[in-house]
């Protein structure tokens, strides 16, 4: 696939399959199962059902080209990495982070942050990033990003749990105020 036009139609794939695989999976009349699976033939169908017509080789391109590997097929089936705000359980074992890891958001966010630390919201998990440049990505999807470095090592000898889901995304229920590293 090559052109402007193929990658509208990846993006518009890509967020298609957020939509129904982290959050919607109803509107379209699919069930995840306890993992988060579901057939790739029954998605496909569902869509199409619905109104969104993608071939399996569409499919394809756009989870290996996701540039944030957001979904992971499994032979006949598929699920999203992370960001689920219907629940699943992926089966991620506890893992040890890193001494730094890093949240990626904007300014309008901080005194909120300050106050109550960083918490899932609609989601399972706070999502961390391994890296400053990951997370200044993410914090830039909203607006001019601020990036709070994130104590995960002193968190992780308290006790906290973290998990890393198969996209490299660290994943913790909560990070508490005294861990963030604010600007200024």
């Amino acid at each position: 696939m090559t052109g402007i036009s193929d990658e509208r139609r990846t993006v518009k794939v890509s967020k298609y399959l957020s939509k129904h695989l982290r959050h919607q999976p109803e509107r379209i009349g699919i069930a995840l199962d306890a993992n988060g699976w579901v057939a790739v033939d029954e998605l496909i169908r569902a869509a199409a059902e619905h109104g969104f017509r993608m071939c399996r080789a569409e499919l394809d391109h756009a989870v290996a080209v996701n540039d944030k590997q957001r979904f992971m097929i499994d032979g006949d089936r598929i699920r999203a990495n992370q960001g689920h705000t219907v629940a699943v359980d992926l089966e991620l074992a506890p893992a040890e982070p890193p001494a730094y890891l890093y949240h990626g958001t904007v300014a309008r966010n901080l005194n909120a942050i300050r106050a109550e630390g960083l918490r899932p919201m609609a989601r399972h998990h706070v999502h961390l990033s391994p890296d400053r440049d990951t997370a200044t990505r993410v914090g830039a999807r909203r607006g001019r990003p601020v990036v709070l470095p994130v104590d995960a090592g002193a968190m992780h000898r308290r006790g906290l749990v973290f998990h890393m889901s198969a996209n490299g995304v660290w994943l913790t229920e909560s990070v508490p105020p005294r861990y963030l590293r604010f600007p200024g």
